[in-house]
């Protein structure tokens, strides 16, 4: 009999089991709002920080730049942001989500909150509190301190784009 005990200590592994299924999931239903899990988190970001530029979108995201420019054709072409030319910067735009894009968001938001819900209900509130304040700790510094001191890594990297 295979014994297993050391690979369900492995932080990785069950960072990455966790991720795949909660991932397959959203992904589920943010495609139902014509989004893919890249497409929704930049408009959630978007959502968050009206008004900002591109390039702090990027930063704020910590995406390549290139890469946010194919995200973001994909959401303006759905009618879900709109880009205009920044005031202060002719060369710089403005990243706006649409009231489509808003509704989008909103209705894939909801039923992203009860996929976690599910995957939360064996945790009392307290407990779902420290989770999540233990994985944005984890998310923060010790990240950078295992890239050698630069920003964390994409949040969605590995995902098909």
């Amino acid at each position: 009999m295979l014994v297993v005990s050391r690979l369900h200590d492995d932080l990785h592994w069950t960072l990455a089991r966790l991720k795949l299924s909660l991932g397959a999931a959203e992904a589920e239903v943010v495609a139902r709002h014509g989004m893919d899990l890249w497409g929704y988190t930049t408009l959630m970001t978007v959502a968050d920080a009206p008004a900002g530029s591109q390039l702090a979108l990027a930063k704020a995201m910590e995406v390549d730049k290139s890469k946010l420019v194919a995200i973001l054709d994909d959401l303006e072409a759905a009618g879900y942001v709109v880009r205009k030319p920044d005031p202060a910067d002719r060369r710089a735009r403005i990243i706006e989500a649409t009231p489509e894009g808003m509704r989008a968001l909103h209705a894939a938001s909801a039923e992203v909150a009860a996929i976690e819900d599910s995957l939360l209900a064996d945790l009392g509130e307290d407990e779902r509190d420290t989770l999540r304040t233990t994985l944005r700790k984890l998310v923060g510094e010790p990240v950078a301190r295992l890239d050698g001191g630069g920003p964390a890594p994409d949040a969605c990297a590995g995902q098909r784009r």
